[in-house]
């Protein structure tokens, strides 16, 4: 096979692989990539110079502004390095795992709430754009881990902050059947 050859095949197979996936949408990235370039400012600009000052206050075993600055200077590193890897994990969702057939990520469900005596739709989304006033949903919520699986005519217990409820879904639209 010669060289040509190949790198069409790589192409069209890298075309066709693109396809099955999801991007990560633009408002979460950009919400993500803000919080970062915020944190990175204040890690690398603000935090060194009130280090600095409280370096300049003298006594560090017993000086408060210093002790809190350093403190301050951790949680951004951490909470940099948790906005990091989530960016990684959203960068890229994998159509083909998402299931046809049962309640996924990007799945809206239309649900009879016994408790409530309604129905009530919700669309199952990541964390980062849940919003329940909107039927908005996270995956990671205590409703949206009790749907996701589901398929029409499933009966779910969920507990949540307000009480043990019993949701039965009465209709499914995958993100597969809105693509």
């Amino acid at each position: 096979m010669n060289r040509s050859r190949i790198i069409k095949r790589c192409l069209r197979d890298a075309i066709a692989a693109s396809d099955r996936f999801l991007s990560m949408p633009e408002h979460i990235k950009k919400k993500l990539e803000e919080e970062i370039q915020t944190l990175e400012y204040e890690l690398n600009h603000e935090l060194p110079k009130e280090l600095k000052r409280a370096v300049a206050l003298g006594d560090l075993s017993e000086n408060a502004e210093y002790h809190m600055a350093k403190q301050r200077q951790e949680f951004v590193r951490a909470r940099l390095g948790q906005l990091k890897k989530r960016m990684a994990d959203l960068s890229l969702v994998n159509m083909s795992n998402i299931p046809k057939d049962k309640a996924a990520l990007g799945s809206t469900l239309v649900v009879y709430d016994s408790t409530k005596d309604e129905e009530i739709e919700y669309k199952l989304v990541t964390s980062e754009e849940s919003d329940v006033s909107k039927g908005l949903i996270s995956t990671t919520s205590p409703i949206g881990r009790a749907l996701l699986g589901k398929r029409v005519g499933d009966i779910s217990e969920v507990v949540t902050p307000t009480g043990k409820r019993e949701l039965e879904v009465l209709k499914l639209t995958t993100i597969h059947d809105e693509a």
